[in-house]
């Protein structure tokens, strides 16, 4: 399938465990090295990129919560999660050769930048991708919702969320071979049918910014440099079917 018109300014949500590769856990250095020439093959077409990254290979606020542990404290060390995995893919993308900055939710001076909105949007309009690190900054929040919130603000064309399938099904497909496949979908539909695409403060906060959410598969090689182009298997959620 394929879009109208291009995309100026874009956000790319990664998962914590795209990053993982075939490990079981952590940092797998040729997929991240592989996750970060995709993103360098859009920004040299002139696309300005920012990205958001779970932190679901090392730590998961809601598992720790599920063993006891208190939910904001479980949320707090999953933030600094995506800190570890943000500064993995900065150093990724400027082996790269692409000019990159972190910017925390979290102030850790050390380290990244504090989150500043109209800094981010300079440093975007100079040619530098932008990482935003430790989710929204507040616990009981998905990064999810910290993509959806930062593609507001940075007022991008859209969001695209990489997955392990090219798209939304109507179950998982791994799963349920015979699940349908979605080309297009609303809001409303995601939300209706509890498709488990993002949590629904994430699909909301989209819709009320009317960003359209693009999911794909960030396994296929050039599959993030087809979607922004319009191209390529992609599912797109957006305010009408």
């Amino acid at each position: 399938m394929s879009l109208a018109a291009p995309y100026r300014r874009v956000l790319l949500k990664i998962s914590g465990e795209a990053l993982m590769g075939d490990r079981e856990y952590g940092l797998d250095p040729e997929m991240v090295t592989r996750i970060a020439s995709e993103v360098k093959s859009v920004h040299e077409r002139g696309v300005e990129v920012c990205l958001v990254i779970g932190g679901g290979n090392i730590f998961r606020g809601v598992a720790g919560a599920a063993a006891g542990m208190e939910r904001a404290s479980g949320d707090f060390m999953g933030m600094l999660a995506t800190v570890i995995n943000a500064l993995a893919m900065q150093n990724a993308l400027e082996r790269c050769g692409v000019p990159t900055r972190v910017q925390s939710a979290i102030t850790m001076q050390a380290v990244c930048e504090p989150y500043i909105r109209r800094r981010a949007m300079r440093h975007m309009e100079k040619g530098r991708v932008v990482i935003f690190a430790a989710g929204t900054g507040n616990p009981f929040f998905t990064t999810d919702t910290a993509a959806a919130l930062r593609a507001s603000e940075m007022g991008c064309d859209a969001l695209l969320k990489a997955t392990k399938v090219d798209g939304v099904y109507s179950a998982d497909p791994k799963k349920v071979p015979e699940a349908t496949r979605f080309e297009r979908l609303t809001y409303h539909d995601v939300l209706s049918k509890d498709l488990q695409v993002m949590d629904a403060s994430a699909i909301s906060l989209a819709r009320e910014s009317n960003i359209p959410i693009l999911v794909f598969s960030i396994h296929k090689p050039g599959g993030f440099a087809d979607v922004v182009a319009g191209n390529g298997l992609f599912t797109i959620i957006s305010e009408e079917s």
